[in-house]
């Protein structure tokens, strides 16, 4: 650091010829990345930048998380339990990331978001396909959904193999049968297309892997990381009811869905419900 001007001197060895190293810029491919928000209001509104730079970058931490839970899901069957609850520790981060993003949003005043909204059409993050693909993989399978991208061929493919493969869930439950555990049988072979739905049976199962942690340490751990996992699923839905509040009310949503209430009537599913009835047995 040269203490006369304060400017920090460029070290002889940083590289400085890219016509044939690998540059950071074309490693992240940030020509194409930054290149990618077109904003379509006339004339174009300073605020929907952030409008587009927020989803969009919600969708990178949704590709990531998709990527991170698929492999925990492989790892768990092929009872890799300890890579699994790795996956998992990253996806936490990850969901609080996102999280904290809708703080950004709600910057947005109605004012400032009725200016621009018109110019998004139908569009809606309701046609978030990779948003659909993490909820199939955490159980909330839904085939009507895939209705909504049957002019997409790439994000259809992607929602046909979500849906046709075990959950999440499923995966734990036929691990758990694996080490002994009396999971009920017709849960191991059941229709994986369709929504796991309450199952009072299960919730022995759960009871006796918490009456013994020590016991079944890393089942018990992957109990805990279940429900932190669900936990910040439903943390992020109230958050984004409560910035759809602030931002348009109750006016319906520009892809035709309720709005508010929609949103809030998705605050009562669940992906685990086994797990939080067993607090209640315990």
């Amino acid at each position: 650091m040269s203490t006369e001007d304060n400017t920090r001197v460029v070290e002889d060895g940083v590289v400085r010829d890219f016509r044939e190293n690998l540059s950071y810029g074309r490693y992240l491919d940030l020509d194409r990345i930054l290149g990618a928000q077109h904003p379509p209001s006339r004339p174009e509104h300073h605020d929907e930048l952030l409008f587009i730079v927020q989803h969009q970058t919600s969708e990178l931490w949704l590709k990531l998380v998709l990527h991170e839970l698929g492999t925990a899901a492989d790892d768990m069957a092929a009872d890799e339990l300890a890579r699994a609850l790795k996956r998992l520790a990253r996806v936490k981060p990850v969901q609080r990331t996102l999280i904290e993003q809708w703080s950004v949003l709600a910057t947005l005043t109605p004012s400032e978001y009725g200016q621009f909204r018109g110019a998004l059409g139908t569009s809606s993050g309701f046609q978030s396909y990779q948003y659909r693909a993490v909820e199939f993989l955490l159980g909330n399978k839904n085939a009507a959904m895939l209705e909504l991208f049957g002019e997409d061929p790439a994000a259809h493919a992607l929602l046909e193999a979500a849906l046709h493969r075990p959950s999440l869930y499923d995966e734990f439950l036929r691990l758990l049968a694996r080490r002994g555990f009396a999971v009920p049988s017709d849960l191991l072979d059941r229709d994986v297309t369709v929504a796991h739905t309450r199952r009072e049976d299960l919730v022995p199962v759960f009871a006796a892997v918490y009456a013994d942690p020590r016991t079944h340490w890393d089942l018990y751990e992957t109990c805990e990381e279940l429900v932190d996992v669900e936990e910040n699923f439903q943390l992020w839905r109230f958050r984004h009811l409560k910035t759809v509040e602030r931002t348009i009310g109750v006016r319906r949503g520009t892809g035709g869905s309720s709005g508010r209430d929609f949103l809030r009537r998705a605050l009562d599913l669940t992906f685990f419900p086994e797990l939080y009835d067993v607090r209640t047995a315990l």
